[in-house]
C-alpha cells in the first residue's frame, strides 16, 4: 500500500472504522492505488456521507422538530 494511502487511511477515524469492519478492502487497496476512490465511495455510501444523504437527514431533523412544536402548541 501507498504512504499516502495508508496516511489518510490513518488520519480519518470513518475511514480506518470501515476498513476494520471490511477486512477485504485491504486486499485491494494493497494491490492498487486506484481502488481508493472506489473505496472511498463504498465508505460514504455505507456511512451515509453524500451530500444528498446529509441534505435528507436535515430536512428530517426539520421536520422532527416542526411536529413537536405543532404538538406543544
Amino acid at each position: 500500500m501507498q504512504l499516502i494511502t495508508l496516511y489518510a487511511l490513518k488520519n480519518d477515524t470513518d475511514m480506518h472504522r470501515y476498513l476494520r469492519e471490511n477486512s477485504d478492502w485491504y486486499k485491494y487497496l494493497n494491490r492498487s492505488a486506484r481502488n481508493y476512490p472506489s473505496f472511498v465511495k463504498a465508505m460514504k455510501k455505507q456511512y451515509k456521507l453524500n451530500p444528498t444523504d446529509k441534505i435528507s437527514g436535515a430536512l428530517d431533523n426539520i421536520d422532527l422538530i416542526s411536529s413537536v412544536i405543532q404538538t406543544i402548541k
